[in-house]
């Protein structure tokens, strides 16, 4: 059986008697992490806050999406990117065989190299396939647990201080090979 503050906490603004679209609720959904106490106990303060984090639009809003929009985005700039050099360099072949071209023109090779870049960002856009592998892609990728920043300075201590020993117990057994070996061989 559903508890009366459920049933409110379930209702929208609108549903909520004597209360405006307009207001803010304060219900726990409003609530900061780790802020058990009633919405009727909070301060000012902290309905500002939780208002400010209802209403703020953020880019986590769209979740992994937008790594992949961001990757088709710097898709797209590479291509196109890539695309001018190309047509740079067609052009200038081009201009050794027939003269009369003249050098490239930056104002047709970038908006060029851009409607190249941008069509082929949006076929690939379109293809239903490859728009789920990089969605897919990128909630694996998500869910990686990053080291923190004294694991990676630990780390890389750990690697330097290894290579050095290393490096000198190598460099040792070398002149101690060499030394034997000219013993051996009589080396001069």
């Amino acid at each position: 059986m559903a508890i009366q503050e459920d049933v409110k906490r379930e209702q929208t603004p609108e549903e909520v008697p004597g209360q405006s679209t307009d207001e803010p609720r304060a219900d726990a959904s409003m609530a900061r992490p780790g802020d058990a106490r009633r919405p009727e106990e909070r301060t000012s303060e902290q309905e500002v806050y939780d208002v400010a984090l209802v209403g703020a639009s953020s880019p986590t809003q769209l979740g992994t999406r937008r790594y992949v929009y961001a990757g088709y985005f710097l898709g797209a700039i590479a291509v196109a990117f890539l695309a001018s050099k190309l047509i740079d360099l067609g052009w200038l072949r081009l201009q050794a065989w027939k003269p009369g071209l003249g050098e490239p023109h930056d104002e047709v090779v970038m908006p060029l190299a851009a409607l190249l870049g941008g069509g082929l960002a949006l076929y690939y856009w379109r293809r239903t396939r490859a728009r789920q592998l990089a969605e897919e892609v990128a909630t694996e990728m998500s869910k990686v647990t990053w080291p923190s920043r004294t694991e990676v300075t630990n780390g890389t201590f750990v690697v330097i201080v290894t290579t050095v020993i290393s490096t000198v117990f190598f460099a040792l057994m070398d002149k101690f090979w060499g030394f034997v070996t000219n013993l051996v061989y009589g080396g001069s």
